[in-house]
């Protein structure tokens, strides 16, 4: 197939440091290219990829600072919807509700992967207007707020096998990895390394807009169980993941996919989180890790995390979570859609000879 890949242009793709969609953008472009498929990616031109790279900037704009960013982001929807969708058997889209206007008046098939949170009101009268175009969510708990949408599947993400290898000795630290933010349950996890006298090490970055809060909790970060490492690089992630006891997720708000969990598993680390949103999608309780209810539970779990086996934890990566079952999910639903399409035009084509027809007869 000839597949376009509209990524986002803030973020190179994949991202030099934190980026959970750009790096699943990349992981899912390279696995379509290594199965022949044609690939194009619009993307910054820092971008890195086996797919054709048509660069929209010469490079991301978190690196740019431009002061009108919007004048590139005209440019991306133009070429990817416009000039060049005709090139295409079908264009998937990654810039959210962005290309939505584009999508319904693009001739191509346009299926549109949301990476980001639904329970927001401000978005209801969106999908409501838009209630005819194809989505993928990438967990089912990300859809849960957002019913209406028209939704065709669900599709975790996944990694490449040989991203992560498998650390078989459990370390003597908690990890730590995202973002720092209110939602990201930071606190909670200092607090369970304070109870269980447990170093915790805190591979994270701070938004813009979260420098506020990162200013008020600093002052955790100076604990002696705690080291704040800041963002790192994937070839950093494989040894910090791997040679810890534990990574803790104590998320307080919604996470859309928690794709550190499944790096965690890629390197036989169990995953220690509370019992809602994705990690009930992605976490098997007892077996890959613990779901907890409060952080007393997860206080306890810690205690057992030791007993859990790390092969186990690879093992299920493996069987769920790695790029080419990505791709696999993805290629079966682009099929359908193009066939829809096909479907479509050859009814439409048919329906005005038929019409001029009966007319004639009459």
């Amino acid at each position: 197939m000839k597949i376009a890949q509209v990524a986002p242009v803030w973020e190179s793709i994949p991202p030099q440091r934190y980026g959970r969609t750009e790096r699943a953008i990349s992981y899912l472009t390279e696995a379509l290219v290594r199965r022949g498929h044609e690939v194009t990616l619009f993307a910054a031109g820092d971008s890195s990829t086996s797919a054709t790279l048509h660069a929209i900037c010469p490079s991301s704009l978190r690196a740019n600072h431009l002061l009108f960013p919007d004048a590139v982001v005209s440019l991306l929807l133009e070429r990817a919807f416009g000039t060049h969708a005709g090139s295409f058997d079908l264009i998937h889209s990654h810039i959210e509700l962005l290309g939505f206007p584009l999508a319904r008046r693009c001739p191509t098939p346009v299926l549109t992967t949301l990476h980001s949170r639904l329970d927001l009101p401000e978005l209801v009268p969106a999908f409501q207007q838009f209630c005819e175009l194809p989505l993928v969510s990438v967990s089912d708990a990300q859809r849960h707020p957002m019913p209406l949408g028209n939704w065709q599947a669900t599709i975790h993400y996944g990694l490449p096998r040989d991203l992560y290898s498998m650390h078989a000795r459990p370390g003597t630290y908690l990890a730590f990895l995202g973002r720092i933010s209110p939602e990201s349950g930071l606190e909670q996890a200092i607090q369970l390394a304070k109870r269980t006298d447990m170093p915790i090490r805190i591979a994270a970055k701070v938004n813009p807009a979260d420098r506020d809060y990162f200013q008020q909790i600093a002052p955790l970060l100076e604990h002696p169980l705690v080291e704040y490492v800041g963002e790192i690089t994937d070839e950093e992630k494989n040894d910090f993941l791997g040679e810890a006891y534990a990574l803790t997720c104590p998320y307080e708000g919604p996470e859309p996919f928690g794709l550190v969990m499944i790096e965690a598993l890629a390197c036989g680390t169990p995953v220690l989180a509370y019992r809602r949103g994705t990690a009930l999608e992605i976490v098997d309780d007892g077996y890959t890790g613990y779901l907890c209810d409060t952080l007393s539970e997860m206080q306890k779990a810690i205690m057992c995390a030791s007993t859990l086996d790390r092969h186990r934890c690879r093992a299920v990566f493996e069987k769920r979570f790695t790029a080419e079952r990505m791709a696999d999910n993805y290629l079966a639903l682009y099929q359908l859609l193009a066939l829809k399409q096909e479907d479509q035009l050859v009814t439409q084509s048919s329906f005005p000879i038929n019409h001029a027809v009966a007319i004639s007869d009459v």
